[in-house]
């Protein structure tokens, strides 16, 4: 049992390291603000959902759905 609960452990701690690397290569949500009332940005999101920092965020949702279900995992052992 011990050695399960330091696998999970050891698998908590790389995705930690995932997360703090794919959150930094996000660009900021500063970038818009330039925009007139949005108008800007709805026109430009079109293409939005295939640009890389899409798929930055939902490499983040997931990483961190992962990290929290790891978390209650090894809170139980």
């Amino acid at each position: 049992m011990q050695y399960v609960k330091l696998t999970l452990i050891i698998i908590q701690f790389i995705m930690s390291l995932a997360l703090v690397g794919v959150v930094l290569f996000q660009s900021g949500r500063s970038n818009n603000l330039g925009s007139i009332g949005g108008v800007a940005d709805s026109f430009l999101s079109r293409g939005k959902a295939t640009t890389l920092d899409a798929k930055l965020a939902k490499a983040t949702a997931i990483g961190a759905a992962v990290y929290m279900v790891l978390t209650l995992v090894i809170s139980l052992l």
